[in-house]
């Protein structure tokens, strides 16, 4: 009876898990990684992706864990796998699964980062904001990297930034773009419809050889993640 009991609690700990996994990194390309965490939207374990950089002058995050319970194990991580620390983080607009990090990561003496746009929301509604801002698309040189912020136009949100790694060529959507698992835009209760398509062509022209594009929720791929944006936008209207 007790091997049975060990057996069925270690079944419904492995069932809880997969349930909500908690947070997912994996290694992208270069000194480039992936990774997801978790939330409940809509009644929905929900995920959320983003992406870090590894540099001999330390790590770069773009935005945060959405799962507030995991910015201290995410630290951890990275200082355990790479022997890090992050010394930067970018968030890429306001909402909580981007912005959410932004006070942890000032706790922790990390130097934070939105544009000026995300930042007049978030103080609007009394977030927490970055330690500094820029105004427009922005280059930052960390280590042997640059990192390029690229403002689109509106769309999921009026202040939705994408980040362009050019070494590698990997474009970081953010949320403004949707995997082609999406079945609809999500929510879009801040969003511009009439503009978010003219943003993505925007996108494909600035990034024409892009090996990878990391979309802020679902599975991503590559450059057919831009059109199928487009064409959910077209669905909707």
């Amino acid at each position: 009876m007790h091997y049975l009991f060990s057996f069925l609690l270690c079944l419904s700990s492995l069932v809880s898990f997969s349930q909500n996994p908690k947070i997912k990194i994996k290694h992208l390309t270069g000194d480039l990684y992936t990774y997801t965490t978790y939330n409940t939207y809509k009644g929905a374990v929900t995920d959320a992706n983003a992406v870090y950089l590894v540099t001999n002058k330390g790590v770069v995050v773009i935005d945060a864990p959405w799962d507030a319970t995991q910015f201290e194990p995410f630290l951890d991580s990275i200082q355990a796998r790479h022997h890090q620390k992050v010394v930067l983080a970018i968030a890429t607009h306001s909402h909580g699964d981007r912005a959410g990090g932004l006070a942890f990561f000032k706790s922790k003496g990390i130097s934070t980062y939105t544009s000026k746009l995300t930042d007049e929301i978030l103080k609007a509604s009394k977030a927490p904001r970055a330690a500094h801002t820029f105004a427009n698309d922005t280059t930052f040189t960390v280590g042997q990297y640059k990192i390029n912020t690229y403002y689109a136009g509106k769309g999921h949100t009026k202040d939705n930034l994408t980040i362009w790694f050019p070494k590698d060529k990997v474009l970081f959507g953010g949320c403004l773009i949707k995997s082609t698992r999406a079945t609809d835009l999500g929510y879009i209760a801040e969003s511009d419809l009439a503009a978010w398509p003219k943003s993505i062509e925007k996108l494909k022209q600035k990034y024409p050889d892009t090996k990878f594009v990391v979309t802020g929720h679902d599975a991503w791929g590559n450059r057919e993640s831009l059109a199928y944006t487009q064409k959910l936008l077209r669905e909707k209207k």
